[in-house]
């Protein structure tokens, strides 16, 4: 392969660092799947610390999230994020939170205090760094209790890269 300026500049966007660290905020809405429950919405704050790993297009991070519903619902989460790029400024992202989940209404019991919170998100990043992701959740048990009816939860968010 021919190196010319623009493989270069290529080469150096392809493997250079994906984010450092990044609060993001979100705002959806939040599906239950137990048919006593109250869908609403939902905004989200999520810090991911810089990341531990980078190969190439793929970087991972510790991460920490609290999502607090419409009606006081909160979910405390922390675990494992995810970025793979797919070019110069689309992303694919994920993460797996395992956490705790406090529901304000009995009828939004998801079986258990212990959710994991799983996402999975389409990103555009700006020039500066910042992002906007579409994503969607779910906040399960994973079977821990016999009643698991989860919540799914679609979020727009915009990171903060600082």
């Amino acid at each position: 392969m021919k190196l010319t300026p623009s493989t270069f500049v290529l080469a150096l966007t392809l493997t250079s660092p994906l984010h450092a660290q990044s609060l993001i905020l979100g705002l959806g809405y939040a599906d239950f799947e137990f048919s006593g429950s109250s869908d609403q919405a939902l905004a989200s704050i999520e810090y991911q610390h810089t990341p531990f790993h980078q190969r190439e297009r793929f970087s991972a991070a510790f991460a920490g999230a609290a999502s607090i519903h419409a009606n006081g619902d909160v979910h405390l989460g922390v675990g494992i994020a995810a970025e793979y790029k797919l070019n110069k400024d689309w992303f694919i992202e994920a993460s797996v939170l395992p956490g705790v989940f406090i529901e304000a209404d009995n009828a939004n019991d998801l079986g258990s205090k212990f959710e994991v919170r799983s996402l999975l998100g389409l990103g555009y990043r700006f020039d500066g760094g910042d992002a906007l992701s579409l994503a969607i959740t779910h906040k399960s048990n994973a079977s821990v209790s016999s009643f698991n009816p989860g919540v799914n939860a679609v979020l727009l968010r915009y990171h903060l890269s600082f």
